[in-house]
């Protein structure tokens, strides 16, 4: 599809044409698919993967403590550009400042506010952010999304804490390229080359972060570019991360997968299969610039992840604050 205002990092919902989903992506559909493997209640997914045995495992990665921090500042002027209605970087007001709450002479108190999308930053898609042919994870109807109930099944709130090893996928260094190019798509092939790079082999309930060094357009201050053309992960990456038991994947762009699509007019094909056939929550606008130098420097690509989500009941969506523990 040719869009014709190269300011616009999204094409405009008119310009979109209707596509039924087509064969390749219910193969593949099928070949993920994670429904009933935790039982027919299961709300988490793949992050039933992390186990307490894992997460002692993953413990053991901290061993000098230093610490990285993996999100953008919470700002007005972040990375939305007003396509996504509603999706408002953070408005942050001052609703009290020095306020003698309790009299003259007393301590005084300052408080702020902040109207914001759950998606606008750093965040996390919970497993309803998307459906497909009605559905949502496990097999329950979309309908269970509401504007007064919100999520009655696996909001962000039912993920619980996400703390386990992370492993960077350093795609970008791998091939000795500061920034992969718009139009790439993250292949299986990469990820694996990626992961010998690393030197390490990615293990069930693993959450894999991604680095294409795109963030760096938005921190250059190119927000459009930032977000269209995008680099991101092919339709073909869920059954590398489904065949691996990873629990849960997080990259460095706007749009997670590769925007526009490699298959045309097939939007969002790679949020379908991994948050409503696998049941993998995933990360997106995680800057990865410092922790691809930590992991460089340290030289090795493993360490403990803590990447907690705020628990809104209900939510689709979480900011998070990620911090990669070596």
């Amino acid at each position: 599809m040719h869009l014709h205002k190269p300011s616009l990092p999204f094409p405009r919902k008119e310009l979109l044409r209707p596509m039924p989903l087509p064969a390749e992506f219910h193969d593949i559909a099928e070949r993920v698919n994670n429904w009933g493997r935790w039982g027919a209640e299961d709300e988490r997914g793949t992050l039933n993967l992390v186990t307490d045995e894992v997460v002692r495992t993953a413990a053991a990665e901290v061993r000098s403590g230093r610490r990285i921090p993996l999100a953008l500042p919470l700002k007005e002027d972040g990375v939305q550009v007003g396509m996504i209605p509603g999706r408002v970087n953070p408005l942050h007001t001052m609703v009290q400042i020095n306020q003698e709450i309790f009299g003259p002479g007393t301590v005084a108190c300052s408080d702020d506010a902040v109207t914001m999308g759950l998606q606008a930053g750093t965040h996390w898609d919970a497993l309803t952010h998307v459906s497909h042919s009605g559905t949502i994870y496990n097999g329950r109807p979309a309908d269970t999304i509401t504007a007064h109930g919100r999520a009655r099944f696996s909001g962000i709130d039912k993920a619980g804490p996400i703390v386990s090893r992370g492993v960077l996928l350093d795609v970008a260094r791998a091939k000795g390229l500061d920034r992969l190019v718009g139009g790439h798509a993250v292949t299986p092939q990469d990820l694996a080359e990626a992961e010998e790079f690393a030197g390490v082999t990615v293990r069930p309930g693993d959450i894999v972060l991604v680095r294409t060094g795109q963030i760096q357009l938005y921190l250059a201050g190119d927000k459009h570019g930032y977000g269209f053309p995008s680099p991101g992960l092919s339709v073909r990456t869920p059954e590398w991360f489904h065949a691996r038991d990873v629990a849960a994947v997080a990259n460095d762009t706007l749009t997670f997968e590769i925007f526009p699509p490699e298959i045309e007019d097939l939007w969002l094909a790679v949020h379908a299969l991994d948050l409503v056939e696998m049941g993998m929550h995933q990360g997106q606008n995680w800057d990865l610039e410092k922790l691809s130098t930590a992991c460089a420097e340290e030289n090795r690509y493993t360490f403990l992840l803590s990447a907690m989500p705020e628990p809104f009941t209900g939510a689709v969506g979480t900011p998070v604050s990620p911090v990669a523990l070596f």
